[in-house]
């Protein structure tokens, strides 16, 4: 906007900054504004919500001083000092409390005439889009869309800070043309990775064609992705590959390490090249695809087995992704369990009260060797076994976790699990139950102390140490959850189950 607009805008609407501050209360995203050092000066109702904080708590402090970021990681800093806007920006956060937030940052410098004065943020959370576009009343289609692929970022749950790293990774690379290499264990959401960065591209209008590469012969698998060309062999005919229906969208090549050797050197090349031969003809075809593949194993490993090429690992690995396993992010537990039960129960009929305590500390205990992909099975086998508004217990997961007739017939990823040594069970031995730590039993509910049941009386000791590491802690969960000796999710698991107000905790120490 010129001057001269400034000054017909101002003249014939009458407005000042102060004016638009009753505007930013009501967005829907969150805003801030700082001033030119970076400290905020303005924060909407919004923004509280997404980083659960109080406006009081943030207002004259610097934004380092509230979030967990420096200079050279914070939006609004960086706008700050290159005084250019920043737009779409992914971003992963955490606040000095303790709440983790993963959003889109829009951010722009503020002048007064050619003088920086500060910068305005606006923050989409990725959380509240969801919760909003599900609170619509609309009848809603299938989620698959034209372009073959029905997943996106929104889709992906977890909140552990290494997945969410994996997370922003693969959302900056969705918008480079260079090959993307996730590496991860079955059930870890390779798949779902893939078709997320594909509806979060530029690429997103066209095909996203995958490729299990393991589910393909050899013989077959040449002409699948190059096409072939009639009378090339017996019965075959003028049809384009994978390469050319992909053109201009993206290509998932799935296991693509057990992929034959020579035919890694023509996918090689077809990179290189950006060029394709289809089988039995002399023409090249000019195609433009990005190319998405995953390994199940170490890639080095795979190398050095000989079943991937280096060659192609270092043309096909410019942006690598691992993955981690549900073991290794294992405060996410609770949060998934939450997901699957709402995502499982209207599908089946049937909604579920929750999970009982010892059934989440057999799920933080247990090793998940089928990562997120098991714990939806044996989720949707446990609401399959219990009545409408029940809370699922262990009883529920007898089919998942206890075993009756001997070490044959048990999963071969559990031999080598913790605790146990199975394979000296009798065949006609009774269910016995795996053998990861569990918390001692409460005892049956008419077992009474001082007039409490055993049930009771733990659960009142569990809220009364809760409240106490909170209270210590000014409401921080992270600081929390570390003085108790467990996960940060499964804090705020407790505190959403016995009705806690974090805040209470902060407003307590403030006032004392």
């Amino acid at each position: 906007m010129g001057e001269k607009s400034k000054h017909q805008f101002n003249r014939y609407l009458e407005l000042d900054y102060a004016d638009f501050l009753s505007i930013f209360d009501k967005f829907a995203e969150g805003v801030v504004i700082v001033n030119k050092s970076g400290v905020i000066v303005y924060y909407n109702h919004t923004m509280a919500k997404i980083d659960d904080l109080d406006p009081a708590e943030v207002f004259n402090k610097r934004v380092t001083e509230v979030y967990d970021i420096i200079d050279d990681t914070s939006m609004v800093m960086q706008c700050l000092k290159k005084q250019q806007p920043l737009i779409n920006r992914p971003f992963f956060y955490r606040t000095r409390m303790g709440k983790v937030a993963n959003t889109i940052h829009n951010t722009f410098p503020l002048f007064r005439g050619q003088r920086l004065v500060g910068a305005i943020c606006f923050v989409r959370d990725y959380k509240l889009v969801e919760e909003t576009i599900a609170s619509i009343a609309l009848p809603r289609k299938k989620r698959r869309s034209d372009n073959n692929a029905r997943f996106t970022f929104i889709d992906i749950i977890g909140e552990n800070a290494d997945f969410r790293h994996c997370v922003n990774t693969a959302m900056m690379a969705s918008h480079s043309p260079s090959p993307v290499m996730l590496c991860g264990e079955t059930g870890t959401g390779k798949e779902l990775f893939a078709q997320s960065i594909h509806n979060y591209s530029d690429r997103r209008r066209r095909r996203y064609i995958p490729l299990n590469c393991t589910a393909i012969p050899e013989n077959l698998l040449e002409g699948i992705l190059f096409g072939t060309t009639k009378g090339a062999f017996t019965g075959s005919l003028d049809k384009p590959g994978l390469f050319e229906r992909a053109n201009g969208g993206t290509l998932f090549l799935d296991e693509v390490n057990s992929m034959p050797c020579g035919l890694q050197a023509k996918i090689l090349r077809a990179l290189q090249e950006r060029k394709v031969r289809r089988v039995g003809s002399l023409e090249e075809i000019d195609v433009d695809v990005k190319i998405i593949s995953s390994v199940s194993q170490d890639p080095h490993r795979a190398i050095a087995e000989q079943s991937l090429r280096s060659d192609l690992f270092y043309r096909l690995g410019v942006v690598f992704i691992r993955i981690p396993p549900l073991r290794e992010r294992r405060d996410d537990i609770p949060t998934l369990v939450e997901y699957f039960l709402n995502k499982l129960g209207p599908a089946l009929g049937k909604q579920v009260a929750g999970v009982a305590d010892e059934v989440m500390a057999q799920f933080l205990a247990y090793p998940w060797p089928g990562n997120a992909r098991e714990l939806e099975h044996v989720l949707e086998g446990a609401i399959n076994m219990a009545w409408d508004r029940e809370t699922i217990t262990l009883d529920h997961l007898r089919t998942h976790f206890f075993y009756g007739d001997g070490a044959e017939r048990r999963p071969a990823a559990l031999t080598s699990g913790v605790g146990g040594n199975f394979a000296q069970t009798p065949a006609n031995a009774h269910p016995q139950p795996l053998r990861y730590p569990l918390p001692r039993y409460a005892g049956p509910p008419d077992s009474t102390i001082n007039g409490q049941t055993l049930v009771e009386a733990q659960q009142m000791r569990e809220q009364q140490a809760i409240q106490q590491a909170l209270a210590r802690h000014r409401g921080n969960v992270t600081r929390g959850a570390q003085s108790l000796g467990i996960s940060r999710q499964l804090l705020n698991y407790k505190i959403r189950k016995y009705g806690f107000d974090r805040k209470q905790f902060q407003r307590q120490t403030h006032s004392s």
